[in-house]
């Protein structure tokens, strides 16, 4: 059974930066995407950023395009999001997610998903 294990959330003052890491585990067949999605108060699910291992190519939703990175690290097996010029509106809980296809940010494309990792901005 695929398990996604977030960790490297919690506060921060605007214009601060965190990192955030998911390694994953159990899986039989190769994950070729990897990324992270947030639920911020009051919105639905968005998806923030995502890499496929395949290509190495990288997707970020348009709020954070220019201040979040995506990698993977440890032969592909970790995903982490590199946050810089944090804002308050970034605050939410932050999901790291998998899925054996890259289908867009569309969550009902992604296979596995995590428990959850909160991140909170103060202004």
């Amino acid at each position: 059974q695929v398990q996604l294990a977030e960790s490297g959330g919690g506060s921060v003052q605007s214009g601060g930066s965190l990192r955030l890491s998911c390694p994953a585990s159990g899986y039989t067949h190769p994950l070729n995407v990897m990324g992270w999605w947030r639920q911020r108060p009051g919105k639905a699910r968005e998806g923030v950023a995502a890499t496929q291992r395949r290509n190495a190519l990288t997707y970020y939703g348009d709020s954070v395009r220019g201040r979040f990175t995506v990698s993977l690290e440890n032969a592909g097996n970790t995903v982490v999001l590199e946050m810089n010029d944090l804002r308050p509106e970034d605050t939410g809980i932050y999901f790291c997610a998998a899925a054996y296809e890259w289908r867009g940010f569309n969550a009902q494309g992604w296979d596995f998903w995590g428990r959850g990792t909160q991140v909170t901005v103060s202004s």
